[in-house]
């Protein structure tokens, strides 16, 4: 098998996730589902977009894999290996969260995206982040930077991407590219104590992991005199790949998560890396954490690197337990 040419892949999985964005921008998610209990939804789009993503990439790239969290419908099962096991091999794989941020979606809460992503040798290469209500779509490949496309003028009002303006050559005549971050130089990382955090509740809600979850949380935003690292704020947004682009745009300056899976960060991790931010473990002393490990901390760039090791550091040492997720 030739090597995966990434622009390739990262041009189309560009067209795919604006596609998609008109799809879930004209929905209305009247019929959910759940999965694992109440917290944990999933949408008649979800499913929707599942669908016309696997049918594109099976067309398009019938030799790779991919990893997603619903499997297509029969009529658009493909001759490729999908898995909803959230585990990755080293073949070429698609990693693909339709809607990441579903609860969202069903309280008609606009903080949702479609994350696409491309791996080899287990390793994320291509990342793909789209809000279609935002119009903000976050996009990298690695060793060429991370870049977030979203309207030329703020105030203006462009033809949405996916609404009679699906090709890319249109979407970037109406749409003005920015690389990662947002500040250059990024400033530099100065502590907990002067940082904007993001976090996530999760679908588990008792057990050990919840117990390290929320005593972590009051350890990160309690008051020094207790023993707390007193950050700014703590900031739970609902989408993974969002909340790691936040962190490329220096908008956050960590994100720390368990029990995600390899599709909700799959993406935002190339777009993180790719504008200089750092991906570790979310437990102590995880330097080289997996894709699919289910644990993350996300942090920011900085001049230089100025400060992330530290900041790393110090996060880990704020942390009230360790967390462990099965398959």
């Amino acid at each position: 098998m030739a090597e995966p040419n990434l622009q390739e892949i990262h041009d189309f999985l560009f067209d795919i996730a604006l596609k998609a964005g008109a799809m879930i921008t004209s929905a209305n998610p009247s019929t959910v589902d759940t999965k694992k209990n109440s917290s944990d939804l999933v949408t008649e789009t979800d499913k929707a977009v599942e669908d016309m993503v696997s049918s594109s990439l099976r067309s398009k790239f019938p030799d790779y894999s991919s990893v997603t969290p619903i499997l297509p419908t029969p009529d658009n099962a493909s001759n490729i290996q999908t898995s909803t096991s959230g585990r990755l091999t080293p073949a070429p794989t698609f990693i693909v969260d339709p809607i990441d941020g579903t609860t969202n979606f069903v309280h008609a809460h606009p903080y949702i995206s479609i994350s696409l992503a491309f791996a080899h040798k287990l390793k994320p290469l291509v990342g793909i982040v789209y809000n279609p209500f935002t119009q903000h779509l976050y996009h990298a490949v690695r060793g060429k930077g991370a870049y977030l496309t979203a309207p030329s003028i703020p105030t203006s009002h462009p033809p949405r991407p996916g609404s009679g303006m699906e090709n890319l050559e249109a979407v970037v005549s109406a749409y003005a590219r920015t690389r990662l971050p947002l500040k250059m130089p990024a400033p530099p990382l100065t502590g907990l104590k002067r940082a904007l955090v993001a976090m996530e509740w999760g679908n588990e809600r008792s057990g050990d992991n919840w117990e390290t979850k929320t005593k972590t949380f009051a350890s990160l935003a309690g008051d020094e005199s207790t023993g707390g690292a007193m950050v700014h704020s703590l900031r739970s947004l609902g989408s993974a790949a969002l909340n790691c682009c936040a962190v490329a745009r220096g908008d956050l300056d960590a994100y720390w998560e368990g029990g995600c899976w390899a599709w909700d960060v799959a993406a935002g991790w190339v777009i993180v890396e790719e504008a200089g931010g750092r991906v570790v473990g979310g437990n102590d002393g995880e330097w080289e954490p997996a894709v699919d490990s289910r644990r993350y901390l996300v942090v920011r760039a900085s001049e230089g690197r100025k400060g992330q090791e530290e900041m790393i550091r110090e996060f880990w040492g704020a942390l009230k337990g360790k967390l462990g997720y099965e398959y």
